[in-house]
């Protein structure tokens, strides 16, 4: 059983072009279940895939509510399966296909956490001084903000990803798919005196690194370093919020909306396969929202 999940996960890193992260995560669901499977007294245990039953699924998901598992979680661990299964009776592997037709079930959504725009003001303002790392730091922050991106997304950023001239950066998002997204002039004068002034200094002589962000070792900086550097920003400028890099993205779209951009404007920016994604965001600026009502309706 296994080898089928090895299978599976072969086909979304060549096929689908799922990240490494994607990868562990869909490999550690499917592994999970088979724990499950394996863990049911003998006479209900499968002995392959294609002896799997609905009830086999079913059970699995009262397993994961009796243990209080958050709803996204059980929402994603499902998703998981009924992806592996359909994979399975597509290239033969299985008869019947014991997760078609079946629901998901459906992920509580929370309203992404924000901080207002005086905040990024503050938090934009505290990387103080010249230094090579401070230049870097109030780059990284303004191009967070800017964009929208992904922390994976700026991590994985190199040099040749962005364009001055033009004021825009070009990043690889979920399924390789690339978008290029435009940068205000403030972001785009922080890369600049990065770019010509401190990341020359980060690098190390000789070194071919071509990755944007440098630590202090002169090698690409990482997720885990990203959100230590904005950890230490945000206890400088003593703003209460639990602020993670991902909270910069959740308000660079907040902001957006509530300044009257487009939906649909918003979903391509953030690289949202699904325009669902975004509406979460539309939740959380109920001023806008009777401003635009006030203005178009012609009954208000």
């Amino acid at each position: 059983m296994h080898e089928q999940i090895k299978q599976f996960l072969d086909y979304l890193k060549a096929e689908k072009g799922y990240s490494n992260n994607t990868l562990a995560a869909y490999q550690n669901d499917l592994g999970q279940y088979h724990t499950f499977l394996q863990g049911l007294p003998p006479e209900q245990r499968p002995r392959g895939w294609g002896n799997v039953t609905r009830d086999h699924i079913v059970s699995y998901i009262l397993e994961m509510k009796e243990r209080e598992y958050a709803s996204s979680t059980v929402a994603r661990k499902v998703a998981a399966v009924k992806s592996f299964f359909k994979f399975l009776e597509k290239n033969g592997q299985i008869k019947e296909n014991p997760a078609k037709d079946m629901e998901t079930p459906r992920a509580e959504k929370h309203l992404p956490a924000t901080i207002s725009a005086a905040e990024v003001d503050r938090l934009m303002a505290a990387p103080a001084g010249d230094s090579p790392a401070t230049q870097r730091d109030r780059a990284m922050l303004e191009l967070l903000y800017a964009t929208g991106l992904r922390v994976s997304e700026l991590v994985a950023l190199s040099i040749n990803d962005v364009d001055l001239d033009a004021g825009s950066v070009r990043c690889l998002g979920k399924g390789k798919k690339e978008r290029l997204l435009p940068i205000y002039d403030r972001a785009r004068d922080a890369l600049a005196t990065y770019i010509h002034q401190g990341r020359a200094k980060l690098l190390n002589s000789g070194s071919q690194e071509d990755a944007l962000f440098l630590n202090r070792r002169g090698t690409r900086l990482t997720r885990q370093g990203l959100w230590l550097i904005i950890k230490r920003y945000v206890e400088e400028v003593g703003i209460s919020e639990n602020v993670t890099p991902h909270t910069l993205r959740h308000s660079f779209a907040t902001h957006m909306l509530s300044g009257g951009a487009d939906l649909r404007a918003v979903q391509q920016m953030l690289g949202h396969a699904n325009i669902s994604t975004t509406q979460i965001y539309t939740q959380v600026t109920p001023d806008r929202m009777r401003e635009v009502y006030d203005e178009t309706h012609p009954r208000a």
